[in-house]
């Protein structure tokens, strides 16, 4: 659950009357009596204001300087509390992001609102097989002029800050004075509104790999200390926490909403989809059930790798002549369906000149279909397309005998 803020700034490193009483009282007590005891009288009340005013002010600055540290700590807490609440929060949330980029930019916006100085940054995700990199998400920058750049991990000033290891977070106070001209210092400032003067670039790692850096920008020069390297420290370690469990819940949806081989819906993602579709006034909707004739025969004459590649083949055709303007699954077996808008005769002449290209293919492969109107009757119109479908292959076997 989120961190609650219980302890206000005023209790930080107070002091109450009674316990300023006690530190100031008992030591000018002791210094007094000792006092009284090495000196006369009259030298003694001398020394003892000398000491006396020397002590308390010693004593003030002290618990000055005790408060001032105090204070900082607590803001360094707040600042490691408001993390904790902003990774918390997009760890719950991720599944609800559509994509990876539109996750990854709520993180940025994210890191920019906890980090004082930072004005714009950027994540830059690697290519772990070339070491290129791509300007993924972007605040306060051209994302346009930025995706344009072509350069490599050896580039950038985490790399080379690091000795190549990429392992830890470092601080660029004046860009300036470091940039190599190809690419950060004639192209990341005219990338942006304001001049960049100073960056803080942390990487994010998962699984032990190189993921991507993020890296916050600013127009001030030393904008960034040690504070705030300890911040993006923890900001970054939690996001790659954050875009690992993004990922894999990602992956548990492609595993129950999408068949396996095909990478097509499966039979309950597609009866999922369904209840949210659209009826058009002007285009009837139509169910077409298409079911290979020859899935059996391929396995058994070539083997199950080539009656799975004309699996494969026959989804991919599928998804390019209708995907994703309709719906289309792979419902079983050899068996696919699809939900589309008419006008029929331009559906029936696309699924024709479908049979005749897989015809074509080596091996042939070849399939029959059925059509039915769908109007708000699901189970009566999906019944006439199996049967429509069915009467297709019966009609095949029949022509086929001698």
């Amino acid at each position: 659950m989120k961190t609650q803020n219980r302890v206000t700034t005023k209790y930080v490193g107070y002091l109450d009357i009674k316990q300023h009483l006690l530190f100031l009282v008992i030591p000018l007590l002791l210094i007094s009596i000792i006092t009284f005891t090495a000196f006369d009288t009259s030298s003694a009340y001398q020394y003892l204001s000398l000491i006396g005013c020397g002590y308390t002010i010693c004593y003030a600055i002290t618990y000055f300087t005790h408060r001032q540290n105090m204070l900082r700590l607590w803001q360094h807490l707040e600042h490691v509390i408001h993390i904790n609440d902003t990774t918390y929060e997009l760890v719950n949330l991720s599944s609800q992001y559509d994509s990876e980029q539109a996750f990854l930019d709520a993180l940025l916006l994210k890191a920019i609102s906890v980090i004082d100085d930072a004005e714009m940054g950027s994540i830059i995700l690697v290519d772990n097989q070339t070491n290129q990199l791509q300007f993924e998400s972007v605040i306060g920058l051209n994302i346009d002029a930025l995706q344009n750049i072509n350069f490599t991990l050896e580039e950038t000033f985490l790399y080379r800050l690091t000795q190549g290891h990429c392992h830890k977070t470092v601080v660029i106070s004046n860009i300036n004075a470091k940039s190599p001209k190809r690419y950060d210092q004639f192209i990341l400032p005219n990338a942006s509104t304001k001049p960049i003067s100073s960056t803080l670039s942390s990487p994010i790692r998962i699984e032990d790999k190189l993921y991507g850096m993020m890296n916050l920008d600013s127009s001030k020069m030393e904008a960034f200390g040690d504070f705030d390297i300890n911040l993006v420290n923890i900001l970054t370690s939690e996001a790659a926490n954050a875009i690992s469990l993004y990922q894999k819940s990602k992956k548990i949806e492609l595993l129950a909403d999408y068949d396996g081989l095909t990478e097509l819906y499966n039979r309950k993602k597609f009866d999922a989809t369904i209840l949210q579709w659209q009826h058009l006034p002007e285009l009837a909707s139509y169910i077409i059930i298409l079911d290979m004739d020859n899935l059996k025969p391929l396995n058994d004459q070539y083997g199950h790798q080539t009656g799975d590649d004309a699996l494969k083949a026959f989804a991919q055709s599928l998804k390019s002549m209708w995907h994703p303007h309709f719906l289309v699954a792979r419902y079983g077996g050899d068996e696919f369906i699809a939900l589309c808008r008419g006008p029929i005769d331009v559906l029936e002449q696309q699924v024709i000149q479908l049979q005749h290209d897989l015809a074509l293919l080596s091996p042939a492969i070849h399939f029959s279909y059925g059509f039915a109107q769908y109007d708000q009757d699901w189970a009566n119109a999906f019944k006439q397309a199996d049967n429509n479908m069915y009467s297709q292959k019966r009609l095949k076997k029949q022509l086929a005998q001698p």
